[in-house]
């Protein structure tokens, strides 16, 4: 056989691909898969994950639905107000692109593990590494979104943590476009142009308001 050739069903694994947080789908829902942003289980699906942890090249798991890549998903609110962002035309997720956002989130690498384990240090190295914020800030956790209905939800599991800053001097990165403090009522004007996680999120917390 002419080792030159490659075989046509092998997957491509990128050059220097990252190593990323992932969990078979089978052990997240043992059942039927769930829809939606389901608050208070944090805690219960930290452990499975903790548990039942694996780090894969990131190119193969974009296109594997048969697991979930593990999604910090940090939404910042000051006084009533959330920080709307858009996407780049050339984000790293194609598929959101120029997309609205409430969310700040990203993979979990294995060299972030070898840091800290704890979700919340991971957060608060998120969130600093994509917006410029210099306040104090508190973190509560909110609950889990998954939403098969996308391909991006197809592969990916939210864990969703709310920020609560006492300040409203906080802008936007490298990786995003844009990003704007808004009243509630201006950012359900962006609604319809939102991601699908931010529009769970949002729904979410200010029907709690």
């Amino acid at each position: 056989m002419n080792s030159n050739l490659i075989k046509q069903n092998q997957p491509l694994i990128k050059t220097h691909d990252e190593l990323i947080l992932v969990i078979k789908r089978d052990l997240l829902f043992p059942n039927n898969a769930w829809h939606g942003l389901h608050a208070g289980q944090m805690q219960e699906y930290i452990e499975l994950i903790q548990k039942n942890q694996e780090f894969l090249p990131r190119s193969l798991m974009e296109q594997d639905p048969t697991y979930k890549q593990i999604i910090p998903y940090i939404v910042f609110r000051n006084n009533g107000s959330y920080f709307v962002m858009q996407r780049k035309a050339t984000a790293t997720e194609q598929r959101l692109k120029n997309k609205y956002t409430i969310g700040i989130g990203g993979h979990m690498r294995r060299e972030d593990m070898r840091e800290s384990s704890s979700l919340f240090d991971w957060a608060k190295r998120e969130f600093n590494e994509e917006v410029e914020y210099t306040y104090p800030f508190s973190i509560t956790p909110l609950g889990i979104i998954n939403d098969d209905t996308t391909e991006v939800g197809k592969v990916h599991l939210g864990l969703i943590l709310l920020v609560e800053g006492n300040s409203d001097q906080i802008k936007v990165k490298s990786e995003l476009k844009s990003g704007q403090l808004m009243s509630q009522e201006t950012a359900h004007g962006y609604y319809e142009h939102m991601e699908t996680w931010s529009q769970m999120a949002f729904s979410f917390l200010t029907s709690r308001q």
